[in-house]
Order: structure tokens, then sequence, then C-alpha cells
């Protein structure tokens, strides 16, 4: 059975991007801050996260916006793991600069996931990436495990990763916290 997840880097009050994320700056002006604790010397705490989260995902699910970051690239997010991206206007097929990792799907985020599901193969993890897929996926039921990377930084605006789901009430179970001097990794089960 595929296991739908979710890890993504957050600021304290929040945010995902910083304000003003646009191509030239897809995370925003500043939003790199989400992810220093991504950069070398990384502390062996969230290097050992880190590759665990990576050895498990068989595939990943990430919007066109995301998707438009990587555009002319032949690796996605993790490399060579197939990525399925929702969108309502797919790239001509022409300009797919790697069309083994990017696969496009207009017909929503159950699609989206039945697909990835079946690409992971032996890898039983599906991850979410992006603030709209996660949403999405919420708002399906598809979701079986959120990991927000807490990072200590306030950025005041940019793009929520629980924002439009107002209506929408999910419990969520914590079973596990890692610190570090850059981060702190909360993972939550969803409680279905």
């Amino acid at each position: 059975m595929t296991y739908i997840a979710s890890a993504i880097s957050m600021s304290l009050d929040g945010f995902v991007t910083a304000a003003g994320n646009d191509r030239a700056h897809p995370l925003g002006v500043d939003g790199e801050r989400l992810f220093r604790w991504l950069m070398p010397p990384m502390a062996e705490s969230d290097s050992v996260f880190l590759e665990s989260a990576i050895a498990r995902c068989g595939a990943l699910i990430m919007g066109r916006r995301s998707y438009d970051t990587f555009e002319g690239s032949d690796t996605g997010p993790l490399g060579k793991v197939p990525v399925f991206v929702l969108t309502h206007n797919p790239p001509p097929s022409e300009t797919v600069a790697a069309p083994d990792v990017f696969r496009f799907v207009t017909d929503g985020i159950e699609s989206a996931v039945a697909q990835a599901s079946k690409a992971a193969g032996d890898h039983n993890v599906v991850a979410l990436h992006g603030a709209t897929p996660v949403q999405q996926a919420l708002r399906a039921g598809l979701v079986d495990e959120i990991t927000v990377h807490v990072v200590p930084v306030l950025l005041g605006a940019g793009t929520r990763l629980f924002d439009h789901l107002a209506d929408l009430r999910v419990e969520l179970e914590r079973f596990q916290v890692i610190e570090s001097p850059e981060v702190t990794h909360l993972r939550f089960r969803v409680v279905k």
C-alpha cells in the first residue's frame, strides 16, 4: 500500500516561500533562508533524517509553479525519481528536458496519486512537494503523513502551507521530533 507524505520547510509563522515568489525567485525574495539547514555542513541529525526520507520515496507530486523552477533540467528535486506535475496546461512535450522524470497530470490530485503510486514501485512513499498539492491532497483525504521542517525565522508574508483549508478539520498525531541548530523536524500522522 502506498503511503502519501508531505515534507516541507516552513517558517515559524507558517510560510513555505517568502513574498515575491516568481520564476526568477521561486522561493520568494530571501526565501532561501528556509533551506539553509540543507546546506553543508549539515547537522548529522538533519543529514540522517533527510537521507532516510529520500530513500523511502518512489515518486513525487508537485504543482506547475514548482515544475517551472526545474524546467530545462534533466532531473527533478530528488534526481531521477518520477515527478507527476499537477497542471491545467502541460508544456509541449518537445520542451520537456526530462520526459522520463516529469509527467503531467491534468485530471486532478486523485489521478496524480494513483499514477505516482504505480510508478513508486518497491518504494512505497509518494511525496507531495509544495503547498498546493498538499492542500489538494488533504482536502481529498489522501495524506498519511505531514512533516514540517520548522525554521526559526519569521517571514511575515509569502505562501502559507495550510492556506485555503478553513472549512476542513484535520486531526494530527505527532510521532517524531528531531531538533538541530537550524531546524526542528516535526512528523505527524494524519488521523483517519
